[in-house]
């Protein structure tokens, strides 16, 4: 029997609009990953978030991304890398050991909720009722066991995956309780706590690396509080064709481009899957935001008014988040308009 999802029609609490919330992404190096997050931020905008796209960057990334970043509203923080304990673990993808600098985001204690997207994501529908999910969880949408890259797990080696646990029933006699439930680390929202990064960043110095990263990490040490949410939350590309059954596409409201060959701004359409005709409509919907003009940050009007009501909400008590910095130390950061 599939887990109880939260409905994918989650109706927002009535309480007045707070500016203390925001998405939040993650870049590092010089490449072109930076068109993903310009993308990304012109996504939100489309989308009409009334929330700013803050941007968790490595010392490495060029001064020219970070102002095209800035001229794209978003809200540009440096943060230091965080290394996992060495050891002779094979990653499923060779970056992946930077992943685990994401643990910083916890420390943005300015805001009160935060939902993150990875840079390789599209947001095509306004997800901003998501803040208004019940406090004190961790919500992400349910990944999936069937690529070889699981291929290391009993799961795997049975054919069992939690998107259709009625197919390949998990033989509880001979290996025991079936998986927790396990979520894909590129969408999630959660709560910044200088507590929570603290722990974070000690227990991650002593949990050897496995081949998932930060991913099978944070899926340890949030799994006691994990709610999953619908697939229209974080649409896996991969899950087109390996559990198509569990995909409405004309609901999805946010698409991952992580599959092998999909990222929109590297596409030929040569990679396996990549010339299916729903991949080359999704690669296009994201090329038609990217190149909308319109949703260039200097040509939203719908943007100043955020960023004005933004800077006369900080204006009004900025005691708490001085709190936090003088507890944190020293934080380096850019500040930039918003990206709604």
């Amino acid at each position: 029997m599939a887990p109880e999802l939260v409905p994918a029609s989650v109706k927002p609490v009535a309480k007045p609009l707070t500016l203390s919330r925001a998405f939040v992404t993650f870049l590092a190096g010089n490449k072109d990953y930076v068109k993903g997050v310009v993308g990304l931020a012109k996504g939100l905008r489309k989308a009409k978030s009334a929330y700013p796209l803050v941007v968790a960057i490595l010392p490495d990334v060029p001064a020219e991304h970070r102002q095209i970043l800035v001229d794209q509203g978003c809200v540009v923080r440096e943060i230091e890398p965080v290394y996992p304990p060495e050891n002779q673990t094979q990653f499923a993808m060779a970056y992946y050991v930077i992943n685990y600098s994401k643990l910083r985001i916890w420390e943005f204690v300015e805001y009160s909720k935060m939902i993150y997207l990875d840079g390789d994501i599209q947001v095509f529908d306004n997800i901003d009722h998501l803040f208004d999910m019940e406090d004190g969880y961790f919500y992400a949408v349910m990944d999936c066991f069937c690529e070889k890259t699981w291929s290391h797990t009993p799961q795997y080696a049975i054919g069992y995956c939690q998107q259709c646990p009625d197919k390949v029933r998990w033989p509880g006699a001979e290996l025991g309780p079936p998986p927790s439930l396990y979520f894909n680390a590129g969408m999630f929202v959660y709560e910044p706590s200088l507590a929570t990064y603290n722990d974070l960043l000690s227990t991650v110095k002593i949990t050897p690396p496995t081949p998932f990263a930060e991913q099978d990490f944070l899926n340890t040490y949030f799994g006691k509080v994990y709610r999953p949410i619908p697939n229209v939350y974080n649409l896996v590309l991969a899950m087109l064709w390996r559990h198509p059954e569990n995909v409405e596409l004309e609901k999805v409201k946010v698409v991952h481009y992580c599959a092998a060959g999909s990222k929109p701004w590297r596409y030929t359409g040569k990679e396996e899957n990549m010339e299916r005709e729903d991949i080359k409509m999704l690669v296009k919907k994201w090329w038609d935001i990217y190149e909308d003009e319109s949703l260039d940050y200097k040509n939203c009007p719908q943007a100043a008014a955020a960023v004005a009501a933004e800077v006369e909400a900080k204006q009004v008590n900025m005691e708490p988040f001085i709190a936090a910095l003088s507890e944190a130390g020293t934080v380096q950061f850019v500040t930039a308009p918003s990206a709604a």
